[in-house]
């Protein structure tokens, strides 16, 4: 490759780390923007990190504040893509309602315009790949409220009439961010016709196992404790829309994205068809695939966790990714294989 620099925001999240490593895996240079030096050393001591042994393909930069005017505007010199990945994420209650526009939509909507106006002073920039989520694209009430009526089908094309303006919970502020963050970069493009091409990638929940997650404690710290929480017993009777995605497929999909040879645009990343995901399949998996750890009473496995279904169109993504999403079995196998490992204990 000439020039296969690509500047990654987001390198120590459950999806840009992998997006790090699948990067490396296929040729590419990567430039990593951390927020400290101990990241850097996190991702560094990663074991992929080590056994792929990168040298000067893996470089850094500090960017401690991904909102902040101007934050990419060194770090995006000379590279040939990025792939944009940061974005404020929630975990339930961590935020207070009153701060949601400052803390959740604000630094979604500026962190991507920053990435945008970085690479439009930067000649050498063709692609620009942007994590989105299909949040942006399904209305609210379809994820809280009301089972999606049987006969509509959302494709990445599909658009919600409004984002939320009320914030009954932190979900629905994150579901206003990432509406206002796909509109500002569909803004963007519209306005400025740079000279380089932008993608949306817009996963479902995902599911997979996170390298970097290192203690016990921390595995059910994000999507992943979806998959987790049957088996470990939890009984929840709320329920949740059956959308999911293997982690090692939303990364291979970022990557991919850079290739001229895929179109530039809007891409779904979700798993099983129509049929969704039933979370509560997770109790069967755990059960034929892990029998011994259930028998063991590691995992109870005697949780509930009930699915409101959602039906998404991921055609246009294999069809031209050329590759078939992976189970939900495969997604639950990743991360319960994990868990066994942080426990100290082999995987069956």
């Amino acid at each position: 490759m000439a020039n296969d620099l690509i500047f990654i925001t987001g390198a120590t999240g459950h999806i840009g780390f992998k997006t790090l490593v699948v990067a490396l895996q296929h040729g590419y240079s990567v430039r990593a923007a951390v927020r400290s030096e101990s990241k850097k050393e996190q991702i560094l001591s990663a074991p992929s990190i080590k056994s792929l042994n990168p040298g000067h393909k893996l470089t850094f930069v500090i960017v401690p504040d991904l909102t902040a005017k101007g934050a990419y505007d060194q770090a995006t010199k000379d590279a040939a893509y990025v792939i944009h990945l940061a974005s404020p994420i929630v975990l339930k209650g961590e935020i207070r309602p009153e701060d949601f526009q400052r803390a959740l939509i604000g630094p979604a909507i500026s962190g991507t315009l920053n990435i945008l106006q970085a690479a439009a002073k930067e000649s050498s920039i063709k692609r620009v790949v942007i994590t989105s989520s299909i949040s942006a694209i399904i209305p609210v009430e379809y994820f809280f409220e009301l089972e999606a009526p049987e006969g509509i089908v959302f494709d990445h094309t599909s658009r919600p009439a409004s984002a939320p303006n009320t914030y009954p919970s932190d979900f629905y502020a994150y579901n206003a961010s990432k509406i206002a963050a796909l509109k500002a970069t569909h803004a963007f493009v519209q306005d400025n016709k740079p000279r380089f091409e932008v993608t949306n990638i817009l996963p479902s929940f995902v599911i997979g196992r996170n390298e970097l997650v290192s203690e016990l404690k921390d595995i059910t710290i994000g999507t992943n404790v979806a998959a987790l929480s049957p088996i470990l017993g939890n009984k929840s009777v709320t329920p949740i829309i059956g959308a999911s995605v293997h982690l090692d497929d939303i990364s291979l999909m970022h990557v991919k994205a850079l290739d001229p040879k895929v179109p530039a645009g809007d891409y779904i990343g979700n798993s099983d068809d129509y049929a969704g995901t039933v979370w509560q399949n997770a109790t069967r998996i755990v059960a034929e695939n892990f029998p011994k750890a259930v028998a063991n009473g590691i995992f109870p496995n005697d949780g509930t966790s009930p699915t409101r279904r959602l039906r998404l169109n991921v055609s246009k993504t294999e069809d031209i990714m050329g590759f078939k999403f992976l189970s939900y079995e495969e997604q639950v196998k990743s991360v319960v294989a994990h868990y066994l490992e942080l426990r100290g204990e082999k995987a069956e």
